[in-house]
């Protein structure tokens, strides 16, 4: 008899957070969705032991649970809410306030009523951490330490005799109590991995892998493969093309699977279910057995448009298409394919949070059964995939989706039309992967794509993405040239940034699509990540990755040059009025305020007279100890406009600073050959004082500038990595005009992008 074959895929996978060089995480949700997802995800399947699912297991996700297991990792909302309230800075003081409410209002923060008075008072004071800082007591903090975490912890661990006690008191938690709920924390963690090994121990669960840092494979092989999917897509400068880096990611992901859980994974779930024909050939000679993609990919694939009526069911021949394996079979290359029923799985991500939790579990039985008919009265099995994200929809669902799930798990089992299987049995019809399961259809030819709109378009294509890329491969062709020279060990750390920069993630927050709280923090990694292979072979990471690729909506404050200015480069006793009509660009602190960033630099200042060009940098705090400054310097055409080829040229001055002191500078030409240092007229070409602030006056002359405008940008550097910049985006634009054309208004000084 003809049967419903569902087949339920959880992915579970958060971004690389770790700084290699550092060691430090730079976000925390690896911790706290391995204190709440993880674990009850695989744990729950214990209670209904007929259904099986597949879960997918990033491996770079997996390194991480295994770091903060072991207690090595390190996050800043970890430190913060471990250390005692009374020892706390202002500073952190702040971070807690706008860090440690970074959670689901009604299902997290409201299931505990201390947790959401402290919400409220953090509300009445417009969630502006500085104005709330007045009305938290000791007290306060302390139990937003401890809550913060509750919040997150699985519903499995809540009914511990510790952590029941706990809520149970609800407020006015000890110093004491709050190390023991930091201390549980590294004890839940731990139990994760083991509970997966366990269930594909006992044949409950296949656990299926993802290229190690979860990279867009098509993209990796040959990222004009953006252009096969949406012709005419406009492409970064530099064609990424490493396909066997792609290899590498895969391969290394199922060898971290093979000796975490004791078996080789039998398939993969591709990155953002990106797949193409050249990955498909990688993936059969990497002995995969099946990958899976979505309805989309498929459609392109054999030229047909999977449509649905009003009520959401499949049209035409739609079913008889979707709900049945694929053998890819081209050359020498043959693999499984599952193709993921896209509305189906949108519903348990997005839609069934709102529903009842029986409602919504009869819901979609009752669909994917009225799906699968046309199969069924065929004499057909209907083999079903759902594959979703399996941890950060929990957030919006009453007691992490566990009832919703207990339904939904409870109906399979009771249903005799419908049998829960994992991937693997989908594909093979059964546990021998010898054979082919009943109703496979043959497919000769697969077009690029992903999950969404089966293309490339969220990581490729808009002007931040394609910077990105090209960076990339900036730092990937610096290490195929210089790698060599460096040690093993070297070389080793350089080629790991290398693949985590290749990550996914990066560019879903890039471009129009997708944004956050943390894109500053996601950009900021990401360059430091590149930063770290220049600086892994002994090497200055490039200027440019000291700017955000990532365009922040809220500005700095920044006012004209209104005038000539004439300052005294290293005078005693600087005049206010030496400075008065310069151009002047201060730190907006708002959009970084959120993000933890430290502000060193306060603000810059900018003109020129008839001979000379001034600039002026003020710390907000001077870094200790030894660091350098350095002013980007670029003459060109008119305002605005992209000088790229003119021939204008283009300056670095590098300022060395040593316990608050210049202990030496230097101008550089944009080939890295020193400016000799040479009188221009009467006074010297370059004058450089460090005393507070940074200031230094420049020879028009030195600079040779022919064009109209001269660009400037500011940045702060430690062992090679950037510290902080202003502007943070584009440059400081000065036209070189006469005085009298000063006062025409901001015109004449703009940021340029």
């Amino acid at each position: 008899m003809a049967s419903i074959r569902l087949v339920v895929l959880w992915h579970m996978h958060q971004p690389f957070y770790k700084d290699l060089v550092t060691g430090d995480y730079r976000l925390p949700w690896v911790r706290l969705h391995a204190l709440k997802d993880y674990y009850g995800m695989v744990k729950l399947l214990d209670e209904f032991p007929s259904v099986r699912q597949t879960f997918n297991l990033v491996p770079s996700l997996m390194v991480q649970i295994e770091d903060y297991a072991s207690g090595r990792a390190r996050d800043p909302w970890l430190d913060v809410a471990s250390k005692p309230a009374r020892e706390l800075t202002p500073a952190e003081k702040r971070f807690a306030l706008a860090y440690l409410f970074q959670a689901n209002e009604h299902n997290l923060i409201g299931r505990y009523p201390r947790y959401k008075e402290l919400w409220e008072k953090m509300r009445t004071a417009g969630h502006d951490p500085d104005r709330a800082l007045a009305y938290f007591s000791a007290q306060d903090f302390t139990d937003l330490q401890v809550l913060s975490q509750l919040a997150w912890f699985d519903e499995f661990f809540l009914p511990e005799p510790d952590v029941a006690a706990l809520i149970g008191k609800g407020r006015g938690f000890s110093e004491a109590e709050q190390k023991l709920v930091m201390d549980r924390q590294r004890e839940m963690v731990a139990k994760v991995l083991p509970a997966y090994a366990k269930a594909a121990q006992q044949g409950s669960i296949e656990i299926s892998t993802s290229p190690f840092y979860h990279p867009i494979l098509p993209l990796l092989c040959d990222t004009d493969a953006g252009s096969v999917s949406t012709p005419g897509l406009k492409l970064p400068q530099k064609r990424y093309l490493h396909p066997e880096d792609a290899r590498t990611q895969l391969e290394r992901g199922l060898e971290l699977h093979e000796r975490t859980f004791g078996m080789r994974p039998r398939g993969a779930w591709p990155s953002e279910g990106s797949i193409s024909e050249v990955v498909l050939g990688i993936a059969h000679e990497l002995g995969l057995e099946w990958m899976a993609t979505d309805e989309g990919v498929l459609g392109r694939s054999i030229g047909f448009n999977f449509t649905r009526d009003a009520n959401g069911m499949l049209t035409g021949e739609g079913a008889q298409r979707l709900y049945r394996p694929y053998r890819y079979q081209k050359g020498n290359a043959e693999i499984g394919l599952l193709f993921r029923d896209h509305a189906l799985s949108d519903l348990i991500g997005f839609v069934y949070s709102g529903m009842d939790p029986t409602d919504a579990a009869r819901n979609f039985l009752g669909k994917i059964k009225a799906l699968a008919r046309p199969l069924l009265n065929s004499g057909e099995d209907a083999v079903i995939p759902v594959i979703l994200d399996g941890e950060n929809a929990w957030e919006y669902y009453g007691y992490s989706g566990r009832e919703f799930l207990r339904c939904l798990y409870r109906g399979i089992e009771q249903d005799p039309e419908i049998e829960a299987v994992t991937v693997s049995e989908a594909v093979h019809g059964g546990k021998d992967r010898k054979s082919w399961a009943a109703g496979t259809a043959r497919l000769d030819r697969v077009v690029p794509g992903s999950w969404i709109n089966a293309n490339f378009n969220v990581w490729i294509g808009a002007p931040e993405d394609n910077r990105a890329w090209d960076y990339l491969k900036d730092a990937r062709e610096f290490y195929a040239s210089q790698g060599q020279q460096a040690s093993q060990e070297k070389q080793a750390l350089a080629f790991e940034e290398i693949m985590i920069a290749e990550g996914s993630d990066w560019n879903w927050w890039y471009g129009p699509e997708h944004h956050t709280a943390n894109d500053r923090d996601f950009d900021e990694l990401y360059r430091k990540h590149l930063s770290n292979v220049y600086l892994a072979l002994n090497a200055h990471p490039p200027d440019y990755l000291a700017q955000p690729i990532a365009v922040d909506a809220v500005r700095p404050t920044f006012v004209p040059q209104t005038a000539y200015i004439h300052p005294r480069i290293g005078a005693k006793y600087e005049g206010y009025f030496d400075w008065i009509g310069a151009a002047m660009y201060t730190a907006d602190r708002r959009s970084g305020a959120m993000h933890g960033k430290q502000f060193l630099v306060d603000a810059i200042l900018a003109g020129i007279d008839e001979e000379r060009l001034y600039g002026r940098l003020d710390f907000a705090t001077m870094p200790e100890g030894d660091f350098e400054i350095r002013v980007g310097i670029e003459c060109g055409g008119e305002a605005g406009a992209a000088d790229e080829g003119t021939g204008q040229p283009a300056y670095k001055l590098e300022v060395s600073v040593s316990a608050g002191q210049a202990t030496g500078w230097r101008l550089l030409r944009a080939d890295g050959t020193v400016v000799p240092l040479k009188a221009a007229d009467k006074r010297p070409g370059i004058e450089v004082s460090l005393r507070t602030n940074l200031a230094f006056g420049i020879s028009r002359k030195v600079l040779g500038c022919t064009g109209s405008t001269i660009r400037l940008r500011f940045s702060l550097w430690r062992d090679q990595l950037p510290l902080d910049a202003l502007p943070l985006e584009g440059w400081l634009e000065l036209r070189l005009v006469s005085e009298e054309e000063l006062d025409a208004g901001q015109s004449q000084y703009s940021v340029y992008n």
